[in-house]
């Protein structure tokens, strides 16, 4: 354990490091009171709020929650888009030591449902342009007892269905900012619901704690009080919360874009003077694929925090005059393993972090024994108390299958080199076995994405004539019209062992991919399968 390697100066250590000032409602105001005028937020979208007035609206809004009941431990669900609202709900249910459910923008239908149902949520506040997906809902919803409206009107079927609805003005009217205890690092933040992209979602249960970790591992110089960090992560996914945290503990500015433009990178960053990035790796590749211009490397940038790396990262350092840091996480155990800038070769995420919260890697096989290093194995993890999930809410049996022998179970590939690097081979569900072999879809896919035609590129494995799996790769062509599959069949040949070359290629203009960590949707696309239009490599022979 972690406690016996370290001794008892942990813990102390522990309670320094994590006192209220690293909580994201506490650092606000510990700003609010040194630097009460410095820019807390900036939307490139439009608007600013100083520290201090990040401080009295998040209290303001916190006195209006509480009126209406809001506890400790209370169930709040937001969804809200990218905005001033989104954190002002986020601080103020901190305030409360509420848990917040924030809801993916786009669940609608049954998925709505489901999240609302299974977090047991008893009030919700929602953007007026997604208010319409409830109404076939509401009757199926028997804990939903509050509904606040952000943005607009209260329908009048909302207004018949819930009648204590209402409008985020009527809401706020006659309160005032008040001090209030706030959380501890123990806490639950927030239900975070996972992309679902392998399986139903589960809600995490996200210890402030944790959310502080997941973003903690990025060098001491990155960021400065009163400099800008560029995110476009959305408020309802821990990257988002994890960065919004860090960016408010550090005392910067953090410049906010609705969604993530590559074509409008550049701008961005230079108009708001952003010294720092915080970016997923297919935003990376999206903008290596941008048309290069000259002035690339004249911009503020000095850092882009990424995760994972592309094959082209040292042009892409050059080419934008920047350092770059990558990490591994996930919601549940935050980033355990990360890189410093001296990042090393591409495909690493990095080392064992060595500071907070001291956790524990495990590269085991299927009876949790470790694997032999150099051998692949799935990575689980245990650190300091809270500083991982606290289970997924509602289900019990899935919490103790991740949680077994007392360790959290990724599901995820790894192998590790004799230096301590890691390397993360695929998520264990998403091997493909043909032919008696086993394959990582995630070699595939760098394998592909070094052919010059290619922009982007997924990995499936689909029912075989004779069992097992053939490789299918969907492929994003820089160029539809000229794009050969023949031509990168025989090009991969030569590059990837005989039973990894695909057998079916599909020529997509983009893929479908989740709005939150921008993975991409491979369900859908295992759905899909083989179609009429799907290029077959055994079509070709004679």
């Amino acid at each position: 354990m972690a406690r016996r390697r370290h001794g008892a100066g942990v813990w102390a250590k522990l309670r320094r490091m994590l006192d209220d000032g690293f909580l994201a409602p506490h650092a606000v105001a510990r700003w609010a009171a040194e630097r009460p005028d410095a820019l807390a937020v900036e939307r490139i979208e439009g608007g600013v709020r100083t520290y201090a007035e990040m401080l009295a609206s998040s209290q303001t809004w916190a006195s209006a929650f509480a009126a209406q009941g809001v506890t400790a431990g209370a169930h709040v669900a937001t969804m809200l888009p990218n905005g001033f609202e989104a954190l002002d709900a986020w601080l103020s249910l901190g305030w409360l030591r509420a848990v917040e459910v924030p809801l993916n923008t786009a669940y609608l239908g049954r998925m709505l449902h489901y999240a609302l149902l299974t977090a047991d949520v008893t009030m919700l506040m929602v953007g007026a342009e997604f208010v319409e997906r409830l109404e076939p809902l509401l009757d199926e919803l028997p804990l939903l007892r509050h509904v606040i409206v952000v943005g607009g009107p209260v329908p009048t079927w909302l207004a018949h269905a819930v009648p204590s609805a209402c409008t985020l003005d009527e809401h706020l009217d006659g309160h005032v900012p008040r001090e209030f205890d706030g959380p501890r690092y123990r806490d639950i933040e927030a239900i975070i619901y996972t992309s679902g992209t392998t399986g139903p979602s589960k809600g995490v249960l996200v210890p402030w704690a944790s959310a502080y970790q997941m973003f903690s591992w990025v060098p001491a110089d990155t960021l400065a009080p009163g400099e800008s960090i560029y995110c476009a992560f959305q408020p309802f996914h821990i990257a988002g919360k994890s960065v919004y945290n860090s960016a408010f503990v550090r005392g910067a500015r953090l410049v906010l874009r609705d969604k993530f433009s590559a074509t409008n990178f550049l701008d961005d960053v230079r108009r708001f003077d952003c010294v720092a990035a915080s970016v997923v790796g297919p935003m990376t590749a999206l903008l290596h694929a941008q048309p290069r211009r000259a002035d690339d490397a004249d911009n503020p940038l000095r850092s882009v925090l990424l995760g994972p790396m592309i094959p082209e990262m040292e042009d892409f350092e050059k080419r934008y005059g920047v350092r770059v840091a990558t990490c591994y996480g996930m919601t549940e155990i935050g980033s355990p393993v990360a890189t410093t800038f001296d990042h090393g070769p591409w495909q690493t995420c990095g080392r064992a972090r060595t500071d907070y919260p001291w956790t524990e890697i495990r590269l085991v096989d299927e009876f949790d024994e470790e694997v032999p290093v150099g051998q692949t194995g799935e990575m689980i993890v245990r650190s300091e108390p809270w500083a991982l999930n606290a289970g997924y809410y509602n289900m019990p049996d899935k919490t103790a299958e991740a949680w077994r022998n007392g360790w959290f179970h990724t599901g995820d590939a790894f192998r590790c080199d004799a230096e301590g690097n890691y390397y993360f081979v695929d998520r264990m569900k998403d091997s493909i076995r043909r032919r008696g072999e086993n394959i990582s879809s995630f070699e595939v896919e760098n394998a592909v994405l070094e052919h010059p035609d290619v922009v982007d590129v997924s990995a499936i494995g689909v029912a075989a004539t004779h069992g097992e799996d053939e490789v299918m790769v969907i492929v994003v062509a820089r160029d539809p019209a000229s794009f050969d599959p023949l031509a990168l069949v025989e090009w991969l040949d030569e590059r990837m062992p005989r039973f990894m070359v695909p057998r079916y290629i599909d020529l997509v203009d983009d893929l479908p991919r989740n709005e939150t960590s921008m993975r991409v949707k491979k369900m859908e696309l295992r759905q899909q399968g083989v179609t009429s239009r799907t290029w077959d490599r055994e079509a070709t022979r004679p």
